[in-house]
């Protein structure tokens, strides 16, 4: 079910058409944290789909897929969350980002996005919801406390907007992050966790980036754990001002 309602949004996003969705009647519908009416939003304006990665959460009934439209003639890259009960939509979250977004430039995220291995873990191998999940908590823990520890594998490897590190050195931890000011605390957190290919992607409220909105602005980190290290992260932020006023 959560494969299929993720196909369907998919094919309602390139067609423009979001009355083809099995939307719940009350369905909740936000962009960039901002409620709206989802036929003012971007499900409305055919989007050129370029490449699309997608996470099934079946504990949760869960689903979000990143979704990179480079050749668009308005380029985005978009995450989008999507919640269910009784085989219906019941909210959708999306994490819209554009020109003037963090570092965005979506012909490079196309390009790193594409060459990365988000393959099946198999089963014997696979990491357990709570390894998977505390790991993405550790790496955003960390950024406002440096004694965190976070389990980066070797090699590991961050696409920043449209900057990636795994090109600088693709055999080692290019994943660290620095601390920032305190005081300094990722909140919001909503998760999708998909074991099968160690996926976890957290949609939150990241401070500090944005000036005009120190307490912080729409943002995704969407990681992969493979062996229990992280071997992947793909964050998304959305600026209020070009490049967030830095």
């Amino acid at each position: 079910m959560l494969q299929e309602a993720t196909a369907a949004y998919l094919q309602a996003l390139a067609a423009g058409k979001p009355d083809t969705l099995a939307l719940a009647a009350n369905v909740s519908y936000a962009e960039n944290d901002t409620p709206m009416d989802i036929t003012k939003g971007i499900l409305t304006q055919p989007i050129t789909i370029d490449f699309n990665r997608s996470f099934y959460d079946t504990t949760e009934c869960a689903a979000s897929t990143e979704i990179s439209a480079a050749t668009n003639k308005h380029p985005y890259v978009i995450n989008t969350r999507l919640l269910f009960a009784n085989d219906k939509i019941t909210t959708i979250q999306s994490v819209v980002a554009d020109d003037g977004d963090w570092i965005f430039n979506a012909a490079n995220q196309l390009s790193w996005t594409k060459k990365e291995t988000w393959d099946p873990i198999p089963e014997g191998n696979r990491d357990t919801r709570a390894v998977i999940k505390a790991a993405g908590d550790a790496y955003l823990d960390s950024w406002g406390d440096g004694t965190v520890p976070v389990p980066y594998g070797t090699p590991c490897a961050r696409l920043e907007g449209g900057m990636y590190t795994g090109d600088r050195s693709p055999s080692t931890n290019t994943c660290k992050m620095p601390e920032f000011p305190k005081p300094f605390k990722i909140t919001n957190r909503r998760y999708v966790i998909d074991e099968e290919v160690g996926g976890v992607d957290i949609f939150n409220d990241f401070p500090f980036i944005d000036k005009t909105k120190p307490d912080g602005t729409s943002s995704t980190n969407l990681i992969r754990v493979e062996g229990g290290k992280i071997r992947y992260i793909h964050e998304i932020t959305i600026c209020a001002t070009k490049g967030c006023g830095r």
